[in-house]
């Protein structure tokens, strides 16, 4: 089991400080990373400089997303740029991702930018956290973006779970032909998404606080895989 870390600990209990039950994206990675998830690089950009400076240091191609407590879909805000190539385009995205989300949410207190490292297009998974009014923990997984808001397609089970839970859980949806290999397809790599639900499983028994956690979505390659979006809401 994962001992958990200081900067877990410190993270969950200044949102709480704050008022705030809903981690930004910022803070759910950082916790993903303190228990040794794979996420991109990723800075914080609270000016157009900074966040062309980060982006230089993280890697080009990257992603911007507005970081805002008053925001919480950030596609529909406009507030994601993808593909972004250069320090130029940076420091345009970053005056667009501020005017769109002003325009969206004139009272918005917008923090700065995300800028993260683009990572390539893999099967996309989503690996789930959440308290069962009469189970406790549990776990989720099912295949990821769009899959999951239409088919549905996820399989439970309560925490804490061990390496054959995990694989169980990822044999056992329809879908499972596609995370072997489907129609000349890499087959998506088992063991990186057994380690993400064993430390999915740890992060969620040793922080009560957390009431749902959504890593949605991992890509996952033929080897290695990515959390490519991370949301966390703390227990009121």
């Amino acid at each position: 089991m994962t001992i958990m870390g200081n900067k877990t600990s410190e993270i969950i209990q200044g949102v709480l400080k704050n008022g705030r039950t809903r981690l930004l994206e910022t803070e759910a990675e950082s916790i993903c990373v303190d228990y040794r998830m794979p996420v991109p690089p990723f800075e914080v950009g609270r000016n157009a400089k900074e966040s062309s400076a980060a982006a230089q240091r993280v890697g080009f191609p990257v992603v911007l997303k507005v970081i805002s407590p008053d925001i919480l879909h950030k596609t529909d805000a406009g507030g994601v740029l993808v593909n972004i190539k250069t320090p130029a385009e940076v420091l345009e995205g970053f005056s667009r991702i501020l005017e769109n989300a002003k325009r969206y949410n004139p009272s918005a207190k917008v923090e700065g930018v995300l800028v993260q490292k683009m990572v390539p297009q893999g099967t996309e998974v989503i690996i789930g956290g959440l308290v069962d009014p009469q189970f406790g923990q549990a776990l989720m997984f099912g295949l990821g973006g769009v899959f999951v808001e239409v088919l549905k397609d996820v399989t439970f089970r309560v925490a804490p779970i061990e390496e054959k839970d995990a694989r169980q859980m990822i044999h056992e949806i329809k879908g499972y032909p596609i995370l072997r290999g489907f129609r000349g397809s890499a087959p998506a790599d088992e063991d990186a998404i057994i380690d993400i639900l064993l430390k999915a499983s740890d992060l969620m028994m040793e922080n009560s606080k957390i009431n749902q956690m959504d890593l949605n979505p991992v890509m996952v390659y033929d080897k290695g895989a990515n959390i490519v979006d991370a949301r966390i809401i703390l227990q009121e």
